[in-house]
């Protein structure tokens, strides 16, 4: 792998530690504080957990239970699939891909992207990821739901 792959995953890596930080001390203001404990701070990718879809599988590094609604996931989407038709949504998101040559659909335009790009997605506006390629398309997104309200 060569230094500036290296250097982008390091940054990559960074963004979603600070991220989670954030996340985990806006938590911790409120009435009900989790434990952070080096047990479940760290997720590792183990196939056996993995969440099958129709073209592929997720794995969800943080789901929406640990921090506040926001997570981490990473999508794998078989040749020439996606997960589902461009669609809006209120929560904005990141795609970041990590392998494969993915097509995004952002607001009626297309582009076609490699490896170590970002896609950002905002609030209510149309999107879509799809695998371009003839092999697997790997890559994380990163979103926060919306926290639902419990009647009081």
């Amino acid at each position: 792998m060569t230094d500036f792959k290296l250097k982008n995953i390091f940054l990559m890596c960074l963004f979603i530690v600070s991220f989670q930080s954030i996340s985990a001390q806006e938590e911790a203001t409120n009435d009900s504080v989790k434990k952070y404990t080096i047990e479940n701070c760290v997720n590792q990718f183990n196939i056996a957990d993995t969440v099958k879809t129709k073209v592929g599988y997720q794995y969800w590094f943080a789901d929406k239970d640990f921090i506040d609604g926001r997570t981490l996931k990473m999508s794998v989407v078989a040749p020439h699939k996606s997960t589902h038709a461009p669609h809006k949504h209120i929560e904005d998101e990141f795609f970041f891909v990590l392998e494969g040559t993915a097509t995004f659909f952002l607001d009626g335009k297309t582009t076609t992207v490699g490896a170590y790009t970002s896609l950002y997605c905002p609030s209510m506006v149309m999107h879509g990821i799809s695998n371009a390629g003839d092999t697997e398309l790997k890559y994380l997104v990163i979103k926060k739901y919306q926290k639902k309200i419990k009647n009081q």
